[in-house]
């Protein structure tokens, strides 16, 4: 039985824009992500945190 399960996050880049990724490596260092949120078990979720970081003033729109 295989099953692939996704895992989302809300990224921030440098330029404070926030994008959804799926199955990021906590932990790993990568210089292009400034803020990490997650995980999430679906995009749709993502997604309404994402809405939720750019009213809050987190994340710029894009």
């Amino acid at each position: 039985m295989t099953e692939s399960r996704e895992i989302w996050y809300v990224v921030k880049r440098p330029a404070g824009s926030c994008e959804i990724v799926a199955n990021v490596v906590s932990g790993e260092a990568n210089p292009d992500i400034i803020e990490q949120w997650g995980p999430f078990t679906s995009q749709d979720e993502a997604i309404a945190r994402r809405v939720g970081l750019i009213r809050a003033g987190k994340c710029q729109p894009q």
